[in-house]
């Protein structure tokens, strides 16, 4: 699992974390019960606060991605199928999202778009 912290990024670096390793684990880069790095090696390799990744790890934990048990580390859990798919839709969301925000920003409307997308859709 390779993880990049953007320092510049207006998102913090644990949310960062919290992506990354939530996309890892939904895009099975990350198996059920594999091991994540300890907080302190995750922190020293990435050049960042211990804290920052335990409450990275805390976020996960919460969510039911990753489980901790005190004095072994944290480990990925299984992801219900259900919700693999919806956080892959929502990834494909949002980069529509962003991709209708640039088409606006230089005068593309909303019917050439929907043309260019059916195009592309034709072509697949």
């Amino acid at each position: 699992m390779k993880i990049i912290v953007q320092h510049t990024s207006m998102t913090p670096i644990y949310e960062q974390l919290v992506d990354q390793i939530k996309s890892a684990i939904i895009q099975g880069e990350l198996q059920e019960n594999d091991p994540l790095p300890s907080v302190r090696s995750l922190a020293k390799e990435l050049r960042i606060s211990a804290l920052t990744v335990k409450k990275a790890y805390d976020a996960l934990d919460q969510e039911g991605m990753i489980t901790t048990v005190h004095g072994k580390g944290s480990f990925v859990c299984g992801v219900n199928p259900s919700l693999k798919r919806e956080e892959q839709l929502k990834v494909i969301q949002d980069e529509l999202e962003g991709i209708v925000t640039k088409a606006h920003l230089v005068g593309v409307s909303d019917k050439e778009l929907m043309e260019l997308l059916e195009l592309i859709l034709e072509g697949l």
